[in-house]
């Protein structure tokens, strides 16, 4: 495993070696599906929707760039914020793209495999979610699918998705909690997909399931702001102090 490249150096490896296998990796689960006694090309998509989840880019852009495993420092999360948190700015913006690609990508080749059967497309959201959570590669601990998820329902529902964030990045400005910005948004997701979209019934119950759970594994980051104690976005230097830890409850309008 080379160690000490750099972030940027790191990320486009393994986002070259991703492109360069994805195509072949289509061309010949497209030509399984169409084999006598082969896979039904929707569980194929499923089953690789899960497999792309799992692939543990914050892992291995920590582990290329240091040599650390990120799963011993900080939250103890796989996700860009913990990344970006332990590792610095660079890793944690290249941990972003590659997780938000991989649930982009998932999507895309669930809707190449079936058709563009929206129903199938949905489940492929869910699970690439579900791989990343819970990676086969690293003993079913894996992060909180955020990063999964944006690039999932960018695909699928992106005018919401694009709602949805504006409420992300305006509750983690005013609040500086990434986690709270993250409950926020999941759980506006589902209606913002109603109001602006009216799906089909499958695309609302993905995004039902998908932003509950996104709030679960969030609930002790709940407990932690409820508490005072969970970690805030602090950039440009700036060194956590006491008072930032829950001072956006305290300001006055």
């Amino acid at each position: 495993m080379p160690l000490g490249l750099g972030p940027a150096t790191a990320g486009n490896k393994i986002l070259r070696f991703f492109c360069k296998t994805s195509r072949a990796a289509v061309e010949r689960a497209l030509r399984a599906t169409q084999m006598p006694g082969s896979i039904p090309p929707a569980i194929l998509a499923l089953v690789a929707a899960y497999l792309i989840g799992g692939i543990p880019f914050g892992y291995l852009v920590v582990k290329w760039t240091t040599g650390a495993d990120v799963r011993a420092s900080g939250s103890g999360n796989i996700g860009a914020t913990n990344v970006l948190r332990t590792t610095g700015r660079a890793a944690g913006f290249v941990t972003l793209l590659l997780d938000i690609a991989k649930g982009f990508f998932s999507v895309w080749l669930a809707s190449k495999l079936t058709g563009g059967n929206i129903h199938w497309m949905s489940a492929a959201a869910l699970a690439v979610m579900a791989g990343h959570a819970f990676p086969i590669f690293l003993h079913f601990k894996g992060g909180k699918a955020v990063a999964s998820f944006v690039g999932a329902f960018l695909y699928l529902t992106p005018i919401p998705l694009l709602a949805v964030i504006a409420v992300f990045l305006a509750a983690v400005i005013y609040t500086r909690h990434v986690s709270l910005g993250s409950v926020l948004a999941a759980g506006t997701f589902p209606l913002a997909v109603w109001l602006l979209m009216q799906p089909p019934l499958s695309v609302v119950g993905a995004s039902i399931v998908s932003a509950a759970f996104i709030i679960y594994r969030h609930l002790a980051n709940i407990a932690r702001i409820r508490a005072g104690t969970e970690h805030v976005l602090l950039l440009g230097g700036r060194k956590p102090t006491e008072s930032t830890q829950s001072d956006w409850r305290t300001r006055r309008p």
